[in-house]
């Protein structure tokens, strides 16, 4: 990502977006690791004031903040990342720690007056609308994993929780960076129900967005324990389940619970759990009740 102005606050007065899909993984990671991550208004607006008491603040205050956006998460996490000496073998796992690591007065020093998403696609209300989408999924993803967690009693609920909620960062950026490309993901899945999104990101982006997200996750050098329960193509552990099951029943609920691939993920689900598909079925619809507003 762009780290050559810290202060870097105002976004070019018309945004510079990506028109035809970059050759492959590789190109994708150069293009995202020099690039500019934006967050959400409302963290920019939750920093800013703040800053404002920066002397009577903790990161106890701080932290909810940067946890609420996964955009805001990546990007100080990855510049934790680079405040660790290169013999250092130990790894801040949390943003609480990371802050009481950096201080309080540092982070508002490296991090000024932030670029906004809403700023960005101003102009783009449609891929505006489908960043806003993502965000919801991915908090109910991260819901999903966080009780699936507790039921199962792992010991790493706050990386399991962490890491559902970063699962689609990199479509968060696709939609900041190529908001074109990603409608015509997104038109191609709607002229068939029955595309895969795999199939559809590898024909019009020429990378998946799983492989996206894993390489940058090492390349910004976040911990490794959120890097291993994100990767989606070696789920032969528990937690990698749990992170690949929560995404998928989020994206498949989104709109209601009768998306035909519900009954899969289902069966898995009950597999994880170690309780019959009726039982977990029952059980997601405690935990969907239980996160929904008022």
């Amino acid at each position: 990502m762009d780290t050559s102005d810290p202060h870097a606050s105002d976004a070019a007065a018309t945004p510079v977006f990506l028109k035809w899909p970059l050759r492959d993984l590789r190109t994708w990671v150069r293009h995202f690791m020099r690039a500019e991550i934006p967050v959400l208004a409302s963290t920019a607006q939750a920093l800013e004031e703040l800053r404002a008491r920066e002397d009577d603040i903790g990161p106890g205050d701080l932290g909810p903040v940067l946890r609420a956006d996964p955009l805001m998460t990546v990007k100080f996490m990855a510049h934790v990342a680079t405040l660790r000496r290169d013999e250092d073998d130990t790894e801040t796992e949390s943003i609480t720690s990371a802050l009481v690591m950096t201080g309080i007065t540092p982070f508002f020093n490296r991090f000024g007056p932030q670029p906004t998403v809403e700023d960005r696609l101003r102009e783009q209300p449609e891929a505006l609308e489908a960043l806003y989408e993502v965000l919801q999924r991915s908090e109910r993803a991260a819901h999903f994993a966080m009780a699936f967690a507790v039921h199962r009693s792992d010991t790493d609920i706050d990386m399991i929780h962490e890491a559902a909620f970063l699962h689609d960062f990199a479509e968060l950026l696709m939609w900041c960076h190529a908001p074109d490309l990603m409608l015509q993901v997104r038109q191609a899945q709607q002229r068939d129900p029955g595309l895969r999104s795999v199939l559809a990101q590898r024909s019009l982006l020429n990378v998946e967005l799983d492989d996206l997200r894993q390489a940058l996750l090492r390349l910004w050098h976040l911990p490794r324990l959120l890097i291993r329960i994100s990767d989606g193509k070696h789920a032969d552990h528990p937690s990698v389940q749990n992170v690949v099951l929560a995404s998928r029943l989020a994206r498949h609920t989104m709109k209601g619970w009768d998306n035909p691939a519900l009954g899969s993920d289902v069966e898995e689900l009950s597999k994880l759990l170690n309780a019959s598909p009726r039982v977990t079925l029952a059980f997601l619809h405690k935990v969907d009740s239980a996160s929904a507003p008022g």
